[in-house]
């Protein structure tokens, strides 16, 4: 009853930072237009020191890295595993494009700005609780730029190793290994180390206000009304992270282990795939559809999902 507690206060939480940027919205004093300079120091400042932040102040060691190699392959084969299925499931209609863009949605989750508050809360005593965090969001953008671009176009010429590899949050991660192994909470400055925490707090915030306005500028009824964006919504909500959880099953895993996996696999479709969509120039509302309503929706499936942790 506790985790239950716990996931309702902080998905609610978040929930309610979308209000700033709704009204804000509807009362004209921001654009829709504005999102992408607010989304660039977003991923490329706050999202940055988020990562680095879950990272750098941890005791380096060979268990550490062994869970964290552990934890990347978990939360990649059961993405990988789990679009395989749903394309094999397609068969013929996966020639749609909205159908192969379900197989990548029912996957990638906001497992960073969304899902890291909520299991550093779930489990406030295990500091790697927020590690996995950061290793779930590098294998969903190893995934995305690979996998997940052919998946939608079908064109090898699309897969990008680079923007795989080279991207904010997956250079966060490197860097705060990096910092790790160099034991930087030693030696860094107090100033530093203040100003590293107070942007990597503003990261959650900062991201519900942006979908607070999207929200806003959205026709509600092709919100609520879309079939596609329920059933991946409930693909992602339930599915997903029910099959990442039955994979660690077989396997003498910690709880604390066991239940981030569960944790953030049930976190909300995640806006990477609105920026595949607008790159490929299709399915963008489709997109948005999916992280707006399996956002509002996960204020009641993670506490649910929480009993099984």
């Amino acid at each position: 009853m506790v985790g239950f507690s716990v996931t309702f206060s902080n998905v609610l939480l978040m929930l309610l930072y979308l209000a700033p940027g709704f009204l804000l919205c509807k009362s004209k004093k921001v654009r829709p237009d504005h999102l992408s300079s607010i989304s660039v120091i977003l991923l490329y400042i706050c999202g940055f020191c988020l990562y680095v932040n879950a990272l750098y102040d941890l005791d380096p060691s060979p268990d550490l890295f062994r869970k964290m190699g552990l934890f990347l392959l978990f939360s990649l084969g059961g993405e990988f595993a789990l679009m395989f299925l749903i394309l094999l499931f397609l068969g013929k209609r996966k020639k749609e494009f909205r159908l192969r863009m379900m197989s990548i949605a029912c996957v990638m989750g906001n497992v960073g700005f969304f899902g890291m508050p909520v299991v550093k809360a779930l489990f406030p005593s295990v500091p790697e609780a927020a590690v996995y965090s950061s290793v779930f969001n590098t294998s969903l953008n190893i995934l995305a730029w690979t996998v997940g671009v052919f998946t939608l176009t079908g064109e090898k010429k699309y897969i990008s190793l680079r923007a795989a590899v080279v991207n904010p949050s997956v250079l966060a991660v490197m860097t705060g290994i990096i910092l790790c192994l160099l034991q930087a909470k030693n030696w860094m400055p107090d100033l530093l180390r203040t100003g590293f925490g107070a942007l990597a707090s503003m990261s959650t915030p900062l991201c519900m206000i942006i979908l607070g306005i999207r929200l806003a500028a959205m026709d509600f009824r092709t919100l609520f009304t879309t079939p596609l964006a329920w059933l991946i919504s409930a693909g992602k909500l339930l599915v997903f992270p029910l099959f990442c959880w039955a994979l660690t099953l077989p396997f003498p895993l910690d709880p604390v282990f066991r239940g981030s996996v569960l944790i953030l696999a049930a976190t909300p479709c995640a806006s990477i795939l609105l920026n595949l969509a607008e790159i490929h120039h299709n399915g963008q509302e489709l997109a948005a559809n999916c992280a707006l309503l399996s956002t509002l929706l996960s204020v009641l499936t993670i506490p649910l999902l929480s009993f099984l942790v």
